[in-house]
């Protein structure tokens, strides 16, 4: 049975609502326990969670959705967590993955395939050659919700992919070059994020559908 909704709070982002940090990066939480991303500095990202008053005992999951540094770069998050399992791509390098498993309680998953990550929350597996991302399903009531770190391997590509498992209500987070616009014309929710290169045209092509994204917001899926 599919949850009724989550929210997605932005905690890291190119822009942020007052009272919170903007910086080139992405990090975003999923139902208060799934931390996709960590952005590109440990204490941007910790000012930022605080400030939006989560719950760090509450988290459980970590995915990161590519090596870059401004995705893991605030990784460094894992010593405040706990006991969590954190999602990697297989191609991670090795140094970054000793790195992470340096910190106590944690529990390293290389992906590589398509694979539940919980009962309502899927990874896409690797997509791409030269530079490898995982994106994630998000499902609910609503329908299925694709976020995305950068999109590196092209967002039509993921969302190609993400098609196979249902029609996509939401589309969130980076899209990096993507220009293919109409192929948004089905998703009732886009949130551009990050290092989307054509955020104004999404805006102005979606008016009704396309919200904003910024540090500090909350976003019902």
């Amino acid at each position: 049975m599919r949850a009724k909704r989550m929210n997605i709070s932005i905690l890291y982002d190119n822009m942020a609502r007052e009272g919170y940090r903007a910086d080139w990066g992405f990090s975003c939480l999923i139902d208060e326990s799934l931390l996709f991303d960590t952005g590109r500095d440990l204490n941007i990202l910790l000012h930022n969670m605080n400030s939006l008053g989560v719950d760090f005992s509450k988290i459980k999951r970590v995915v990161l959705s590519h090596q870059h540094r401004d995705h893991v770069g605030g990784i460094g998050i894992l010593e405040k967590l706990g006991e969590v399992e954190v999602f990697l791509p297989s191609s991670i390098s090795k140094p970054l993955k000793k790195s992470i498993e340096r910190f106590e309680g944690i529990r390293v998953v290389e992906v590589s395939e398509p694979q539940d990550i919980t009962d309502d929350v899927m990874t896409l597996g690797e997509l791409g050659t030269r530079i490898k991302e995982q994106s994630i399903v998000v499902q609910t009531e609503k329908g299925n919700s694709l976020i995305c770190g950068c999109a590196h391997p092209g967002l039509e590509v993921i969302m190609d992919n993400a098609l196979e498992y249902g029609p996509l209500y939401g589309v969130i987070g980076g899209f990096h070059d993507f220009d293919r616009l109409l192929a948004l014309e089905y998703s009732r929710l886009i949130v551009p994020c990050h290092c989307t290169s054509k955020k104004e045209e999404i805006r102005t092509l979606y008016k009704l559908t396309s919200k904003e994204c910024a540090v500090g917001k909350v976003i019902e899926i």
